[in-house]
């Protein structure tokens, strides 16, 4: 399964208005962990996670198929950044307390992913994924939002899509289920940030190359109607869909299992 690079191209966007994990989802991750020696987040992006995990674990292992998503990562004490696959990690063996995934599964060979996971985790650790959709605003600003989620932008998103819009619940998840409280992420924004963050979304850089137009303008004019003053800030909630599963290591010996690592 060859590595399906959809966000390089807005790098510099992803890393500016993507919206920040809630403080609260990592701190409850953190107290479910045997340990808090060493987190790994998975599809990194640009760090957010990575940073946040940073607060609760004493290094943090942050990767990424894409070299341009890793080269606008921030630096930060305890956080070592890594090109690379998720399925195969420079990790070592039974190093890790908790591996997570934000917004990111739905690209993975699973089977192979799993196989990494059970590898480079300790007995009782964690895997939690997480996406989100399509954030509520106000009904007004919503329907504008989900014409052009849907209609203007709805051949352009990528078959994946579905996976996120269902929560990952269609996905395989051979993991002991550990129950977890609801989390959202919240964000204050006035009208330019959140044509921003349209403009980090994958199905636009796919309908700009595509069309040779961009579709932004025409949304950003009909957000504009409904949204008052542009500077008047309104607040953004994503709800998060949360899958968490303690990981049961499997049997050292195998080949894989002396492969060493950071």
């Amino acid at each position: 399964m060859s590595f399906k690079d959809h966000f390089s191209t807005q790098a510099d966007a992803y890393s500016r208005f993507r919206p920040r994990y809630p403080a609260s989802l990592f701190e409850w991750l953190a107290a479910q962990a045997p340990a808090r020696e060493r987190a790994w987040d998975s599809a990194t992006g640009n760090g957010q996670a990575a940073l946040d995990l940073a607060r609760h674990f004493r290094s943090v292992i942050a990767t990424d198929a894409s070299a341009r998503q890793i080269a606008h990562a921030p630096d930060a004490v305890g956080v070592d950044y890594a090109v690379c696959r998720s399925e195969s990690s420079p990790l070592a063996t039974a190093s890790v307390d908790v591996v997570f995934v934000a917004q990111a599964l739905h690209w993975f060979d699973l089977d192979a992913f799993h196989e990494e996971v059970r590898r480079v985790c300790r007995a009782g650790a964690l895997l939690a994924v997480c996406s989100y959709g399509l954030f509520r605003i106000a009904p007004a600003i919503d329907e504008v939002v989900d014409y052009f989620y849907a209609d203007t932008l709805g051949s352009y998103w990528p078959p994946e899509r579905r996976l996120v819009e269902n929560g990952y619940r269609d996905l395989p998840f051979p993991f002991e289920t550990v129950g977890h409280p609801g989390f959202s992420m919240m964000r204050t924004w006035h009208l330019g940030d959140l044509i921003g963050y349209l403009g980090s979304w994958s199905a636009v850089a796919r309908y700009r190359a595509r069309e040779n137009r961009d579709p932004l303008p025409d949304a950003a004019a009909a957000l504009a109607d409904v949204w008052g003053d542009p500077v008047r800030e309104r607040e953004i909630r994503w709800p998060l869909h949360l899958r968490v599963g303690r990981v049961a290591t499997e049997p050292a010996g195998t080949a894989k299992d002396e492969r060493g690592g950071s």
